[in-house]
């Protein structure tokens, strides 16, 4: 793990995964998550001659937190630590939650990057008329959110202690019943457990404030528009996404003004960036070649 201390004075963590001579790409996590989600694209970067970069968000885990920071507070972060590292174009890839973030650059630096692709991605929230695409979860947090923003920050600081404890590994089958088949088929195995669920627990270790905060931003406005995010994009999303309907995935690509959409038949939420990795980032590369 590296740190870059931002002009503000703030910190910025940041790892790098793959290839380090590679083609630069910059990783965004899911939520609740942390900069160690990347994990699961090490190997097929390295196989494509990829380096992929992850970054903890503000407030996120070893990243300073930002209490009153939106989503267009992002690009600018994303420029200096490009800056700091010497990349002048890159490619980005947005992950669930991630999804927000890698528009916002393409939005912001249509100029500097080359591509974006998102996988089981996060929709504009706040421009949906029917919630009943999103995980029951995600409208609970929103109605809480609009009518007693106060329990629902009591419910983060309660959740905390137990969302930043590691799962025994004999409570682990237990724990997958949760989630439907294909996920919890690709999550046995423990790479990949690990790389969904402790990068999750660094995230909550850090601070419920920063998960709190990083939430909040999906209930908000974006502060620009789908129809204004200039470079190619590709969306990859799962039939049996129960997080975000594939539904929401066509309404978002067909919003984008360069967009292909690939909707995976039988494909679920975790198990679509976890066994189509490679494939995400060979088209990722092909896109702007």
């Amino acid at each position: 793990m590296r740190f870059l201390e931002l002009k503000n004075g703030a910190r910025l963590a940041f790892s790098e995964y793959g290839d380090p001579h590679g083609a630069p790409v910059f990783f965004c996590h899911g939520w609740p998550s942390s900069l160690t989600m990347a994990t699961i694209t090490d190997a097929p970067a390295r196989e494509l001659g990829l380096r992929v970069i992850s970054v903890d968000r503000p407030g996120i885990s070893e990243s300073t937190v930002h209490p009153d920071r939106k989503l267009r507070d992002w690009p600018p972060l994303l420029r200096e630590l490009a800056d700091h590292l010497a990349i002048a174009e890159f490619r980005v890839l947005g992950i669930s939650g991630g999804a927000p973030y890698a528009y916002a650059g393409g939005w912001a630096m249509p100029q500097r990057i080359r591509a974006i692709t998102v996988v089981s991605g996060a929709p504009p929230i706040v421009d949906l008329n029917d919630h009943s695409g999103l995980l029951r979860l995600y409208r609970s947090m929103l109605k809480l959110h609009r009518h007693n923003p106060k329990l629902l920050r009591l419910c983060f600081r309660i959740v905390r202690p137990l969302a930043a404890r590691r799962i025994p590994i004999r409570l682990r089958p237990l724990f997958l019943k949760i989630f439907q088949p294909m996920d919890a088929a690709v999550l046995r195995d423990n790479g990949a457990f690990e790389a969904c669920f402790e990068s999750a627990r660094r995230a909550w270790r850090g601070s419920a404030a920063g998960v709190m905060i990083d939430a909040q931003v999906y209930a908000e406005p974006w502060g620009f528009r789908l129809e204004d995010v200039h470079v190619p994009v590709r969306l990859w999303h799962g039939t049996k996404d129960r997080a975000f309907s594939f539904r929401l995935a066509e309404e978002v690509a067909a919003r984008l003004p360069d967009c292909k959409l690939r909707i995976v038949d039988g494909a679920g939420h975790f198990s679509l960036p976890i066994r189509f990795m490679r494939e995400i980032l060979a088209d990722l590369i092909a896109v702007s070649q």
